[in-house]
């Protein structure tokens, strides 16, 4: 999460979307005066008690929305992004799990299995890794409350509109807290497959992704 006071802008960050890549490009351009909230790479807080007690920088609109003044919500640009929910589940579940002893011992067979067990613990649906996107970037009436909505499919690109929007420069995007996998379709069977898209339907709709997709049309 990001508000910057100096450029007008407030970024959503929804996890494993090329967040840290984003937050960092943007990091450089900040004024003395912006806010951050993030946890991975030193912690920094928002200075809104209840939004810092939250301890992580993945914070949703339903959050934020009611704890800054109208004016800024309504005039700064508010953006962020998304990724197909198949392949950001299997990104997330490795990253979560990327020290365990016998991760880089498993197969693929291994890690849909263990992905199936993961999602039958209501602790490990609770995560924020895992939040639907929807949850993430809708407000209290379930609209998307963004004016840009970029995807993880084209991140460069979409990040280069942004910049140019609020008046950066354009930037490289740096690979930043990447997991490596085998293409995301190589850890589903069709049991996998429903769970996830039990649990990310609305991203699945809104977003409009479907497995064995990239990039799909703009959300609605």
């Amino acid at each position: 999460m990001i508000i910057s006071h100096a450029h007008r802008f407030i970024f959503f960050a929804v996890p494993k979307t090329g967040t840290q890549a984003v937050r960092q490009a943007l990091s450089v351009h900040l004024g003395p005066d912006d806010w951050q909230q993030h946890a991975l790479y030193g912690q920094a807080r928002l200075p809104i008690p209840a939004l810092a007690a939250k301890g992580h920088g993945h914070l949703s609109v339903r959050e934020v929305a009611p704890r800054i003044d109208r004016d800024t919500w309504d005039s700064y640009f508010k953006f962020g992004f998304v990724r197909n929910p198949f392949e950001r589940f299997v990104s997330a579940y490795l990253f979560l799990f990327r020290n365990s002893p016998a991760a880089k011992e498993r197969g693929p067979t291994q890690i849909t299995e263990g992905m199936k067990a993961a999602l039958n613990h209501p602790k490990f649906r609770r995560r924020v890794l895992i939040t639907p996107q929807t949850e993430l970037l809708t407000d209290a009436d379930g609209r998307l409350a963004l004016d840009h909505l970029g995807r993880h499919e084209r991140l460069q690109a979409d990040f280069d509109e942004i910049a140019q929007r609020l008046g950066l420069p354009p930037t490289p995007l740096p690979v930043r807290n990447a997991t490596e996998h085998a293409h995301y379709s190589h850890y589903y069977d069709d049991e996998l497959k429903e769970m996830v898209g039990a649990l990310y339907d609305q991203d699945l709709s809104r977003f409009r992704y479907r497995f064995g997709t990239t990039a799909s049309a703009p959300a609605a």
